[in-house]
C-alpha cells in the first residue's frame, strides 16, 4: 500500500501573523525584518504585494527598498510566532500523530493508517486541514499530498498561496520532472550550480543521470538525490514527539563591526568553539569533524571542514581546528562580517574510545577536561556569561586569540 504524506506550508508565515494584527496593512508591501542596527538587517517574511515589487527573503533591507520605497517594515515577534506554530500543529494532530514540523512554518504529516477513520483521500483532507487553518486561525496554507515526503514538499511549493496539489503515481513524472533541480529538497545553491556545469537543470534531467556519476560528482548526496528524482524516496515522517538523531552541533554570529585583523578573528571562533564545545557537553556528544563559514560583507559564503585527528568535545580543539580553516579561508585585512564553527561527525560519549595523541600528554589534556567541567559548572550556577575562556570580545581593539 502506498503511504499518503501531507506537506503544509503556512504561506508568508511571520508577515501573515503580523497582519491578523494589522488588517489595515493587507493591501500595503509589508515586510517582517531583522534589526539593522545590529546588522541583522535582512528581510524574513513579506506579503503577496510585497512579493508583486520583487522582494525577496533574505536579501537586506537597502536592497528590498531599492525595489518597494514604500515598503512597510515590521520587526519580528518570535514568540507569538511559535505560539501560532503550535496551534497549528495541534490541528494536525487531531489526524495524525506522525507530524515532523519542518522549520517553525512547514509540517509533513502521514495519514497513512488514519485516512480511513475521516472518510476522505488525501486531497480531500489537505482541504480540510487548508479551510480550518483559515477559519480558525487566519492563515493559510498551500499542502502537498504525496507517496513520498519529497513530492509532498514539492506539491506544496507547486501552487501558492492557499492551494492543495496532489502528486500521485500516475502524474508525477508529468508534473515533477519539468520542474528545476534547484526545487528539490537539498539541492541548495552549490548543488545546482555543479548539475548545472554537466547540463542538468531539471530533475528529470536529474532522474536520467547516471547514479554512479552523481555519486563520483557529489559522494553520498549524489545518490541520495538521483534516488529523490527518481521517486525512490522512502525517508519515514517522524513524530515531533521522537527525538531525532543530532548529525551537527553549530554556532554563528553577524559582528557589530566587520573583523579585519588576525586577532580579532581568532576571538570570534574562539567565543564560538566555547559555546559549541559547551553544547556537546551537555548532549554528551564528541566532535569527529569541524566546519567553519566565513561570510563577507557582501553575504558571500566560503566554508570548508576537515576531519579531527580524534573525537573531541574541548575548546581548545575545536577551536585550534576552526583557526587553521578560518586561516585557509580569509586572509586580513579583508573584511569578515560573519563566522560560524560546527561540531560534525558526531558520536555519543558510550562509544567514543579515547585514541592516544602523541603530542600530548595524558595528564594534559585530564586537566582540560577538569577545567572545562569546572567552566559548565560555574555557568550552570552564575550563567553564560560568568566565565569565557581565554577569548575577548572580537570588535575590542586588538581582539584577544584564543589561548591553547
Amino acid at each position: 500500500m502506498d503511504r499518503v504524506i501531507l506537506h503544509c506550508d503556512l504561506n508568508s508565515f511571520y508577515a501573515s501573523v503580523e497582519l491578523l494584527d494589522r488588517p489595515e496593512l493587507k493591501k500595503l508591501p509589508v515586510a517582517v525584518c531583522g534589526d539593522p542596527s545590529s546588522r541583522h538587517g535582512i528581510i524574513l517574511a513579506k506579503n503577496d504585494p510585497a512579493k508583486r515589487y520583487g522582494v525577496q527573503t533574505a536579501e537586506t533591507i537597502w536592497q528590498a527598498r531599492k525595489k518597494c520605497p514604500e515598503l512597510i517594515l515590521l520587526p519580528p515577534r518570535h514568540r507569538l510566532y511559535r505560539e501560532y506554530s503550535r496551534r497549528v500543529n495541534a490541528i494536525y494532530d487531531e489526524y495524525t500523530d506522525l507530524v515532523e514540523p519542518f522549520g517553525i512554518d512547514e509540517s509533513w504529516l502521514d495519514v497513512t493508517h488514519t485516512l480511513h477513520l475521516f472518510g476522505m483521500d488525501g486531497g480531500a483532507l489537505a482541504d480540510t486541514l487548508r479551510r480550518r487553518v483559515k477559519q480558525e486561525l487566519g492563515l493559510t496554507l498551500s499542502v502537498g499530498v504525496s507517496f513520498n515526503k519529497v513530492f509532498a514538499k514539492l506539491g506544496s511549493d507547486y501552487k501558492k498561496p492557499d492551494a492543495t496539489t496532489v502528486i500521485t503515481r500516475e502524474n508525477w513524472r508529468e508534473i515533477v520532472w519539468p520542474l528545476p533541480a534547484g526545487d528539490m529538497l537539498y539541492v541548495g545553491r552549490a548543488a545546482r550550480k555543479l548539475l548545472g556545469q554537466y547540463g542538468v537543470r531539471t530533475i528529470g534531467e536529474l532522474a536520467a543521470c547516471p547514479r554512479e556519476m552523481l555519486e563520483e560528482l557529489m559522494g553520498k548526496l549524489g545518490g541520495q538525490l538521483h534516488s529523490y528524482a527518481s521517486g525512490c524516496d522512502r525517508e519515514p515522517v517522524r513524530s515531533r514527539y521522537q527525538p531525532e538523531p543530532v548529525k551537527s552541533i553549530g554556532n554563528g554570529t553577524t559582528f557589530p563591526k566587520n573583523l579585519t585583523t588576525q586577532a580579532q578573528v581568532a576571538a570570534g571562533i574562539g567565543l564560538l568553539a566555547d559555546s559549541v564545545a559547551g553544547r556537546l557537553r551537555r548532549a554528551g556528544l564528541y566532535a569527529g569533524g569541524v566546519h567553519v563559514t566565513v561570510r563577507d560583507p557582501a553575504f558571500h559564503d566560503r566554508s570548508r571542514q576537515r576531519q579531527l585527528p580524534a573525537p573531541t568535545h574541548l575548546i581548545r580543539d575545536l577551536s585550534a581546528a576552526a583557526l587553521e580553516l578560518a586561516g585557509e579561508l580569509w586572509k586580513p585585512p579583508s573584511p569578515v562580517r560573519a563566522l560560524t564553527v560546527t561540531a560534525i561527525h558526531l558520536t555519543p560519549e558510550e562509544e567514543t574510545y579515547e585514541q592516544a595523541d602523541l603530542f600530548s600528554p595524558g595528564g594534559d589534556r585530564e586537566r582540560q577536561e577538569r577545567l572545562e567541567a569546572a567552566m559548565d559548572g560555574i555557568r550552570r550556577r552564575y550563567g553564560s556569561g560568568s566565565i569565557a575562556f581565554g577569548t575577548a570580545r572580537p570588535e575590542e581593539e586588538g581582539g584577544g586569540s584564543f589561548q591553547k
